[in-house]
C-alpha cells in the first residue's frame, strides 16, 4: 500500500461558483506491506505492517503467529514466494520446530483461504480511504483486524450449502 496525497478541496468563490484548479496527485516514496494470518479453526487473524517486502517481515509475521498460537503445532499455507524460501527463513523454521510451511502447488491460489480473507480486509480497511503516510496505513490495518476478529467465524471451504426452504403449510391432496 502506498499513501497518496490530494490537495485541499476547492472551495467556492464568493459569486457561488466551483473554483476550478488543476489536479495534483502524487505517490509517497513510502510503502507498507500488509503481511496477514488466518487462523481457520476460528477465523482470528495476524496482521503486521512492514516497510518492506523480504524475508525479515515474513519472518516477522511467523513470530507474530508464534506468540497468538503458544500450544501445539502451527502449519502456515503459503504461496511459493522466494521471501517464503529463503535460507533466513530456514534457519528461523529449524529453531522453532512446532511451526511447519506447506506451500500450495503453483497455479492454484484458489487452494489458499487466506484470499477470501484478504478480500475481506481490504474491504475494511482500505476500500474509499486515502492515506497521507504509513502510519495510518498501519492504524487502519490494526484497526480493521480488531473488528474482524470480534465477528469472527471457523473457515470453511467452498460455498455453503443453500438454505433449506421450510413450508408454512402442507397440503395433502387426495385423489
Amino acid at each position: 500500500m502506498i499513501p497518496r496525497t490530494f490537495p485541499p478541496a476547492a472551495g467556492w468563490s464568493p459569486d457561488g461558483h466551483r473554483i476550478k484548479s488543476p489536479l495534483e496527485y502524487s505517490r509517497g516514496s513510502d510503502k507498507t506491506w500488509v503481511y496477514g494470518a488466518l487462523r481457520i479453526r476460528d477465523g482470528t487473524e495476524v496482521t503486521y505492517c512492514a516497510p518492506s517486502r523480504n524475508s525479515d517481515g515474513w519472518v516477522q509475521l511467523l513470530t507474530h503467529i508464534a506468540r497468538a498460537n503458544p500450544r501445539g503445532r502451527i502449519r502456515v499455507v503459503t504461496d511459493n514466494l522466494s521471501s517464503h524460501t529463503s535460507c533466513k527463513v530456514r534457519q528461523w523454521l529449524a529453531r522453532h520446530p512446532r511451526i511447519q510451511q506447506v506451500f500450495i502447488p503453483k497455479r492454484a491460489c484458489w487452494l489458499n483461504m487466506a484470499e477470501g480473507w484478504w478480500r475481506l480486509l481490504r474491504r475494511a480497511a482500505f476500500a474509499g480511504q486515502t492515506f497521507a503516510d504509513t502510519d495510518e496505513i498501519t492504524h487502519a490495518v490494526d484497526l480493521a483486524t480488531a473488528q474482524l476478529n470480534t465477528h469472527a467465524t471457523p473457515w470453511i471451504w467452498g460455498r455453503p450449502a443453500p438454505p433449506t426452504r421450510t413450508l408454512r403449510r402442507k397440503f395433502m391432496y387426495c385423489l
